[in-house]
């Protein structure tokens, strides 16, 4: 690990294409809970993520990488059809392994 000396001033992540190597969903105080039934699988929430958050195979949605999930909520406002819904992370503690 790196010490307080070798850390940029503000924290800022200076070198490019590593966003990966800092999983950024601890930050998050609500959580997206995409329900499948409703999803059409437009593809807005995916182009709307600022995080690149949502999981896509074969180009339809298939979930959403909560390692990098900030809780934006861009997602659930942009989805069209309502299937994407803003639940606070309280309600999650304790499950899925966190």
């Amino acid at each position: 690990m790196k010490g307080w000396k070798e850390i940029p001033i503000g924290g800022m992540i200076v070198d490019a294409g590593n966003a990966k190597e800092y999983k950024t969903g601890s930050w998050r105080s609500i959580r997206p809970i995409w329900n499948e039934g409703k999803c059409t699988h437009c593809m807005i929430c995916w182009f709307s993520c600022p995080d690149n958050c949502i999981e896509v195979v074969n180009g339809k949605m298939v979930g959403i990488n909560y390692d990098y999930c900030k809780g934006c909520g861009v997602c659930a406002h942009e989805c069209p059809v309502n299937a994407i819904e803003m639940k606070p992370e309280t309600e999650f503690l304790g499950k899925d392994g966190e």
